[in-house]
């Protein structure tokens, strides 16, 4: 028996999954009809949301901090304050998170360690009544 802890990172497949992961949840969010409040909140072009996404997710599961080692503190909080995030929107966000995740993270239990601090993150987000 091993004695050693793996990272959700590691869990879940590392750098495939999470890639995978943020693809699909902005897939989801640019074509989603019930996503449209959200995608509204961001740029036209999501390449670079998309690819901050997948920096700050890779260090938030325990992967390399590459998100850090680039730009520093996230500070997401603050990053966001130019986007009006309200109920409507922080729920779309969620939807597409809960998707994208149910569908590129095999592993029921792992689901269920990521979903809730991500849901209070998106929580903590909402910035507008």
């Amino acid at each position: 028996m091993s004695d050693e802890t793996i990272t959700l990172y590691e869990a879940i497949g590392g750098d495939p999954t999470v890639k995978a992961l943020t693809r699909r949840f902005y897939e989801l969010m640019d074509t989603l009809p019930e996503a449209a409040h959200c995608r509204a909140v961001h740029p036209p072009d999501l390449t670079g949301s998309e690819e901050k996404f997948y920096e700050y997710l890779t260090g938030y599961l325990g992967g390399p901090p590459i998100y850090m080692q680039k730009r520093g503190h996230p500070m997401l909080r603050r990053r966001h304050f130019v986007a009006e995030i309200g109920p409507v929107e922080r729920d779309e966000w969620l939807l597409c998170f809960r998707r994208a995740l149910d569908e590129t993270v095999e592993h029921p239990k792992l689901r269920e360690i990521i979903w809730p601090p991500i849901e209070k993150l998106a929580f903590h987000m909402q910035n507008k009544e």
